[in-house]
This record gives C-alpha cells, sequence and structure tokens, in this order.
C-alpha cells in the first residue's frame, strides 16, 4: 500500500464556527436521509460535498467567506460524522483499550490488559481509507520519506502507524485508547494500584517539589500515573509540559502542554522532544513534565531539574533500579563530549523518587515499587533506598527513610509521620 502526503486538517485553516456550522447541516442532512454514517460513509461524503458546495456557491455572492480547500473541508467533515468506521464501535467501547490492525484480516483488540483477535474483517482498500481519515484529522503525514506516524485522534486516542514496505505485507496501524479511570491518586488506590499510605506519600511528594521519576513497560500506566501526580501540583505553581504526541491530560489552571511536529515535505520544520525542553525553560515554568524520556532528551531534562527546577517524567524500563541505569546511559546518546563521570553524579542529585508499574498476569495495572534516591554514589553506582514495595500481591511500606526531608519540611508536612503512621486509609 502507498500512501501520498496527508496535508494537515481543514480545520487548522478554516474558522471552527464555520466548519461546524458545516458539520451541523451534514448531520442535519444525515438525519434527514435516514442514514446510519458508520454503515455509508460515501453518501455522507456525497452529503458533506454537496454542504461545501452550496457553501461555495454562497462564497460567489459575498455572503460568506469562500473555502480555500474543499476537498480538504469534505474529508474532515466525513471524519467527523462518520467516525472512523468499522472500528468505530470499539472506539466506542469503554472495555477496550487497545486496537490494532496487523493485516485487513488480523484486527486486535485489548481488553483488561489482555489480547484477542476480533471477527471483523477489513479490505485492503478499507484500511488505507481508514487510515487517511485518522491522518486528516490529525495534521500528520505519512510517506514514503516519513514511513512512520505518530498522531492524536479527535477523541484523545493515540495513532501509530507503520508504511507497507518497513512492516511487510500491510501497513501496521495501533490505536491506544484515551480513556479516563483516574485522575487523582486516590482514584488508583481504588483501583487497586497502590495503597493509601503510598498514594498520600506520592501527593506529599510532588507537593514538596521532589523529581519524580515513573517507569515501566508498555501499558503499565505509566500516563495515567503521570497524569494523578500532575494534578496533585498546588494550583498556583505554572507547568509546561513536552510530549511527542499530546497524551496528558490533568486538570490544572496554568498549564502550557506542547507536542513534537513532524518536518514538513522539504524535510524542514522538525521539532524534535529537546526543543521543547530547551524552549520549556525559557517559559518561566515552575514544573517541567516530560512526557516520556527515549533518548538525547534525557540530558535536557538532567540538566533541568539539576538546576533546581521541579519535573517528573515517563521511561520506559523493567525495575526502578534499572529505570536509574537507563537514565545514566540516554544522555551520552547528546554527544561524544558527555561522560558517565558527570551524568551518574548528576542523575544521583535530579531524581529523588523512581515509581515503577507493572501489567500483572490478571491485566490489573500496579505499583510495584517506590524508591528513594538519596542522592549518594559508590563505585560509580547510585545508591537507591526502597520505601514500598509489592510483596505477595501487597504493596508494602519497608524501613526506607524518605529523600529531602527538608522540601517536605518546607511546605508544612511531617514525612516520618506519614511514613511511619498509619496505612493512610481514610
Amino acid at each position: 500500500m502507498t500512501l501520498t502526503s496527508v496535508e494537515p486538517a481543514a480545520g487548522s485553516t478554516l474558522p471552527l464556527s464555520l466548519l461546524d456550522a458545516l458539520d451541523r447541516r451534514v448531520r442535519e442532512l444525515v438525519r434527514a436521509d435516514g442514514l446510519d454514517p458508520q454503515r455509508d460513509p460515501d453518501a455522507v461524503r456525497r452529503l458533506a460535498a454537496r454542504v461545501v458546495g452550496e457553501h461555495d456557491q454562497r462564497a460567489t455572492t459575498g455572503a460568506v467567506s469562500a473555502i480555500g480547500d474543499p476537498a480538504a473541508v469534505v474529508r474532515e467533515l466525513v471524519a467527523r460524522v462518520s467516525g472512523f468506521g468499522p472500528l468505530q464501535p470499539f472506539l466506542d467501547d469503554p472495555e477496550v483499550e487497545e486496537i490494532w490492525i496487523n493485516a485487513p484480516d488480523r484486527v486486535f483488540v485489548a481488553r483488561r490488559g489482555r489480547h484477542e483477535l476480533t471477527n471483523l474483517v477489513l479490505t485492503a482498500a478499507q484500511v488505507e481509507e481508514l487510515i487517511e481519515r485518522m491522518l486528516a484529522s490529525s495534521g500528520r503525514r505519512l510517506d514514503l520519506s516519513t514511513p512512520f506516524v505518530d498522531a492524536m485522534l479527535p477523541g484523545g486516542h493515540r495513532l501509530h502507524v507503520v508504511l507497507e514496505g518497513i512492516s511487510r505485507g500491510f501497513a501496521a496501524v495501533n490505536v491506544r485508547k484515551f480513556s479516563v479511570r483516574a485522575t487523582r491518586l486516590r482514584d488508583l488506590v481504588g483501583l487497586g494500584s497502590m495503597t493509601g499510605q503510598a498514594a498520600d506519600f506520592l501527593e506529599a511528594s510532588v507537593r514538596a517539589g521532589l523529581n519524580v521519576l515513573v517507569a515501566g513497560g508498555t501499558q503499565a500506566g505509566k500516563t495515567t500515573l503521570l497524569n494523578c501526580l500532575a494534578a496533585a501540583v498546588p494550583g498556583g505553581e505554572r507547568i509546561v509540559s513536552a510530549e511527542e504526541v499530546f497524551e496528558l491530560r490533568f486538570a490544572h489552571p496554568d498549564w502550557v502542554p506542547m507536542q513534537t511536529r513532524q518536518a514538513g515535505l522539504e524535510g524542514t520544520g522538525e521539532v524534535a522532544l529537546r526543543d521543547l525542553v530547551k524552549e520549556a525553560l525559557r517559559m518561566r515554568p515552575s514544573r517541567l513534565i516530560i512526557g516520556e524520556v527515549r533518548a538525547a532528551e534525557a540530558l535536557d531534562l538532567l540538566l533541568a531539574l539539576n538546576s533546581g527546577l521541579p519535573g517528573m517524567g515517563t521511561l520506559h524500563a523493567n525495575s526502578a533500579r534499572e529505570a536509574l541505569v537507563k537514565l545514566c546511559t540516554l544522555p551520552l546518546l547528546a554527544g561524544e563530549n558527555i561522560s558517565s563521570a558527570f551524568v551518574v553524579p548528576t542523575v544521583a542529585s535530579s531524581v529523588d523518587l523512581v515509581v515503577h508499574l507493572a501489567l500483572d498476569a490478571d491485566g490489573h495495572r500496579r505499583v510495584q515499587e517506590i524508591v528513594g534516591v538519596p542522592g549518594r554514589v559508590e563505585n560509580g553506582v547510585i545508591e537507591a533506598e526502597p520505601l514500598f514495595v509489592r510483596v505477595g500481591g501487597e504493596l508494602r511500606r519497608t524501613g526506607g527513610t524518605a529523600p529531602r526531608a527538608e522540601a517536605f519540611a518546607r511546605v508544612g508536612i511531617d514525612v516520618r509521620r506519614l511514613l511511619h503512621g498509619a496505612d493512610g486509609e481514610r
């Protein structure tokens, strides 16, 4: 399958009020004709073309403004009204966490952490149309020069596509759904991810300005926990976040979210995660949040945290200890002049807590351990002190001491009492 470039969605240049008005008119015609927009997207496309054509006719009289790219507007209206065709029932199903297409006849979903092969059978043309419609609504493109794409769908779902030729046989499509199951740390207690005492400690740590690294595997719940941690940031502080695509969702009165950008057709205009981290420091942040640390941007994050700016982020790792080792390795990708002699003590002094999560055999996401980093290095190894460890399916408090007790004291929190008192349940 070969896809041509997909230009940004029409809504990026067309006034939103006009697009909404056209959307309403198409929906009125769909209802009047008794159409099922999911089953008959071609009929919706004809109605959308008719509505856009009528608008253009009125534009010749000067009554309304003209549409610069009618075809793009038609595509946007079809994507809005018809949803995403045969995949829409899965997108609407609250139990489905992720959808992926390995081939037109191999469509899988994940429910409660378990994989299922569905009975949905598509055609190659349907898969191609779905990809084009999804990308049209995201403003990102996919072609031979850019065979991978990460994008955000209108409902907040994350789309990843690998073009045929890189994947064998057919384009590989993943849609990771955005579902709000927890917005606060206390919600995670109700879901069984952690104990009340652990939630209270993490909330206190965020209020005290500790730097928190959230680690775990794919689908372990890292972004959900990061959202809950960010929601604990005091309202008087200013948050600036940087992500590859917008995934963070939390309520805060002073928050500037930023995402990366692909290079244009001319190969220029790319905005990488490292660029966003550097720009964030110029925006007077009180907190810096990095959606996921993957490569050389780890150096920029460390430099920011080491300068006294509180922050948090996520990282793929199999344990808290491995997360620290990986964070010591990634900054070395930034250049030959960066050495372990600089990075290791910087990590030790910049990271205060590591929270490790995992997806268990039953499909539940659990906090496996919370580890404190006291800032000491012995023989090139960062010391870590376990604070909470999951034993026998239960997250238990250990005898470890929380780092930076003075930071807790500054905001009026007795961290020793918090960790050595009752179990935190209310």
